[in-house]
């Protein structure tokens, strides 16, 4: 556990100068949004960005490895997770791709998959001069036991822990 909680603070320090905010938060719903820029064309953000088991954290699976992670960038495709003995879990559907530019999942992330709540997580591109400007956000509502405003701090954290990872995978090729 403490091997995560170091890995975890390191991956907030790597995302530089990633500005995070929790936008609204609310019993019945909540809006995250994370912004980084990225030393790389849009072409190469997006490749990177389709393919989580490059930048996703392990430690936000259920098989306890990004490896077992894929991302259809189609209308209709899912971010899914291969689990052992043949299992599997769809994260989210893919709703809207325009390579380079755009991609939204819609749909629920860990422990609000169990629950009344989904979402419209989005990212934006737009390069400028070689780098790539991410802009991540992430809409929640529904029904979640407690109250979704509870969640959306730590939510944002998990987000920012994933942008982080996206950059250093993006920035790396």
């Amino acid at each position: 556990m403490k091997t995560i909680a170091i890995a975890a603070t390191l991956a907030l320090l790597a995302a530089g100068s990633a500005r995070a905010e929790v936008v609204d938060a609310q019993p019945n719903g909540f809006e995250v949004r994370r912004q980084v820029v990225i030393a790389a064309p849009a072409n190469a953000v997006w490749a990177t960005l389709v393919t989580p088991s490059k930048w996703w954290a392990s430690a936000h699976t259920f098989s306890g490895s990004a490896a077992n992670l894929s991302l259809g960038a189609a209308s209709g495709a899912c971010f899914c997770e291969r689990l052992p003995n043949g299992g599997s879990v769809l994260h989210m559907t893919t709703v809207n791709a325009v390579p380079g530019q755009k991609l939204v999942l819609v749909g629920a992330l860990g422990p609000m998959q169990s629950s009344g709540a989904s979402g419209a997580l989005t990212f934006l591109l737009a390069e400028k001069d070689g780098a790539t400007t991410v802009t991540v956000t992430y809409d929640v509502g529904g029904y979640f036991k407690g109250g979704l405003d509870k969640i959306a701090a730590p939510v944002d954290g998990v987000l920012g822990q994933q942008v982080a990872g996206l950059k250093a995978a993006s920035e790396a090729k």
